[in-house]
């Protein structure tokens, strides 16, 4: 074993180990301790050594593995192991320095070769223990998506969603078992899907056709209000696109939604990319169902929601990188609780619209500087046989961001 290094993970693909260059088959055959599912490990020849398969739930591998240390260890993956795969698990629990990973090609790279794709052109997720629910942030008209199977059912699924959502024509391969004697293809709209049985092992893809009048929801900060449900309590959609361009999300952050009503401003900050993460804080259960809802319908399922008040509901959570509170900065606490907990280098949002809320805005923004901005909006609307404006009621937010050694609020 090279320096720290202790675990070899060695992808493998359904063409077994005659696959395996010649470089990386010895690992496997050297191994005293192979780990795998039941599928790898039945391509091995029965010779004594030690076998693991995974055990559910997957975390129970970890003792195991640790009560081996010093051994010849083998984990066989699926393909390539940071695709999805066990190899992040492992990496994210030893440290990448814990490994040494020898990839085989991944089921995105096999489907794009069969389907004369480019992998710089396709949006890949797996709904592989997730819920089905994530694929509808990805439902856009001409997007190609390759999609990693829980199952066999997993297919019959996504052809149901796509249709229910109005994208029946989308294009609809089905590739089983890729890269082996038992491959297979079956292809039709998701209008038409109706196939027989499908092999567990396999990967869909999905060219995505809107029909007319289908709802096509972006990405970019600002769906329309009606994508919500709600009890009155919303982020309106222009004021919704200004907080978020305030809240500047990026991948991997994590945002706080302090008294987040339908949490529109959560599930946008989380649709702008898949890596974003969210909490949700209400203490109203009517408005937290409403949340859960709304996060099922707009492909945002993994939001975390907190039910309670804040600041009181902020203990124990992860320390955000940035806050939107948009249910009542003046609460006793809410800001000094936000402004402590928020990392160094985080933005705050506050938006409010009563003339208490102001005050208190102005008072921070005197005392922390930052940005204080009014948003006022008007929408047309009949007014008798006429048209006319009729003004929502306007914004004052305030956005701030938090320096390194800057803390305190006043």
């Amino acid at each position: 074993m090279s320096g720290g290094a202790w675990i070899t993970v060695v992808g493998i693909g359904e063409d077994g180990l005659e696959g395996l260059a010649p470089a990386v088959r010895p690992l496997v055959d050297q191994a005293e301790v192979l780990i795998g599912g039941e599928r790898h490990l039945a391509m091995l020849p029965a010779d004594g050594r030690e076998r693991l398969a995974w055990p559910r739930p997957l975390k129970d591998i970890f003792p195991l593995l640790e009560a081996r240390r010093g051994r010849r260890i083998c984990v066989l993956a699926s393909g390539d192991p940071y695709c999805y795969g066990v190899g992040t698990t492992l990496a994210r629990r030893y440290g990448a320095e814990a490994l040494r990973v020898f990839p085989a090609l991944s089921a995105f790279t096999l489907a794009c070769a069969r389907l004369g794709w480019s992998t710089a052109e396709v949006e890949g997720l797996t709904l592989h223990g997730r819920p089905l629910a994530l694929l509808e942030a990805y439902l856009q008209p001409g997007t190609r998506l390759l999609i990693l199977s829980e199952d066999g059912g997993t297919p019959g699924q996504v052809a149901e969603l796509l249709r229910a959502r109005g994208y029946g024509a989308s294009r609809l391969v089905v590739l089983e078992r890729m890269g082996g004697p038992a491959e297979r293809r079956t292809e039709a709209t998701a209008e038409a899907f109706a196939p027989g049985p499908i092999d567990p092992l396999n990967t869909v893809a999905v060219e995505c056709r809107a029909a007319p009048g289908a709802a096509v929801l972006g990405r970019v900060p600002g769906l329309p209000d009606a994508a919500f449900r709600h009890d009155g309590q919303l982020t309106k959609r222009e004021v919704r696109a200004v907080t978020l361009s305030s809240l500047s999300p990026a991948p991997g952050q994590l945002l706080w939604d302090v008294g987040a009503g339908s949490g529109s401003v959560a599930i946008e900050w989380m649709r702008s990319h898949p890596r974003c993460r969210a909490v949700a804080i209400e203490p109203r259960p009517e408005r937290l169902a409403l949340i859960a809802e709304n996060a099922q319908a707009l492909g945002t399922p993994k939001l975390g929601v907190v039910a309670g008040r804040a600041p009181a509901a902020l203990d124990g959570l992860e320390a955000p990188d940035a806050i939107f509170i948009g249910g009542g900065i003046d609460g006793e606490g809410v800001f000094a609780a936000c402004w402590e907990a928020l990392n160094p280098g985080g933005r705050l949002v506050a938006n409010v619209v009563t003339v208490e809320g102001e005050a208190r805005l102005a008072h921070l923004h005197r005392d922390l500087g930052g940005d204080l901005v009014r948003l006022a909006v008007a929408r047309v609307e009949p007014v008798g046989p006429f048209r006319g404006w009729r003004p929502l009621m306007t914004v004052t937010q305030w956005r701030l961001q938090k320096q390194p050694g800057r803390g305190g609020a006043a």
